[in-house]
């Protein structure tokens, strides 16, 4: 089968001794900072009660939300039975295995406490995390290839891709495709929706919108990406991704017709 080499890009960009730098540590970097500015511009359209001062004392909230949050997730949801056995390995980060749906929970969590400390809208700073959130995913996506980890199903596609460590069958390159769908479509999606002016009551429409995009995303994406080894297919053959992305996209449902609701009430109120 005709296939594409994969490309000769170190996952580590600049190593001085014991110091390293991965592209997979920038990837979130650049996920957290850009997402940052670009949620500082959000806040100042018309409807958000959010301050660009507020989102900068978030950005610590989010980030300990998404790293602890992320990395629990995937020692529970995907490898449980490793990490018993080798607890201190859940603490090496730097050897990848991150969860999405675990950093998900771990923003919700931070983005609780915040809201609490501040007297904020929990929905409404959900609203703002999730407008930002395929910044991150994008880039994610592209480290999970660099990386040589999370490849595709074996493929005859003539962009398939022989991984180093996928054995000698070309794949699908589904971190792209994850990247082009969670990252780029999703972001245009969320974009669209988030730079119109935001109505009263609407609290929790974006949050609810990102859910069923990534879910939906996700699950597609999982068409084409090999299963993890340890977990295989699950219940009706479908993955864990997929099993985990069918209450986001049921909650983010109830999100969206929950803030037309209340925003047509509050109309009618007016």
């Amino acid at each position: 089968m005709l296939a594409l080499p994969f490309p000769a890009i170190d996952p580590v960009l600049i190593e001085i001794g014991p110091f390293a730098i991965r592209w997979y540590a920038l990837a979130y970097i650049a996920g957290l900072v850009l997402g940052w500015q670009y949620l500082k511009r959000l806040v100042q359209r018309p409807g958000w009660r959010l301050t660009p001062a507020e989102v900068d004392d978030f950005l610590v909230y989010v980030t300990l939300g998404v790293v602890i949050g992320g990395r629990l997730g995937y020692v529970l949801f995907y490898r449980p039975g490793f990490y018993l056995e080798h607890p201190l390995e859940a603490l090496a980060v730097w050897h990848g295995g991150m969860s999405f749906h675990g950093g998900a929970l771990g923003v919700i969590g931070a983005a609780a406490l915040f809201g609490h400390l501040r007297r904020r809208s929990i929905l409404e700073i959900g609203d703002a995390v999730c407008a930002a959130a395929p910044i991150g995913l994008f880039f994610g996506r592209i480290a999970n290839f660099i990386n040589g980890e999370l490849f595709g199903r074996v493929s005859d596609v003539p962009w398939a891709v022989v991984f180093p460590h996928g054995g000698p069958e070309p794949r699908h390159p589904s971190q792209l495709y994850e990247a082009g769908l969670e990252g780029l479509v999703l972001f245009a999606i969320m974009t669209w929706f988030a730079w119109r002016p935001r109505e009263p009551g609407s609290d929790g429409r974006l949050t609810g919108i990102f859910l069923i995009g990534y879910g939906l995303a996700r699950s597609f994406g999982e068409l084409f990406r090999e299963p993890d080894a340890h977990l295989g297919y699950l219940v009706g053959g479908l993955t864990m991704g997929q099993l985990l992305s069918l209450p986001m996209i049921v909650l983010g449902a109830l999100l969206v017709l929950r803030s037309y609701g209340r925003a047509r009430a509050s109309l009618e109120r007016s």
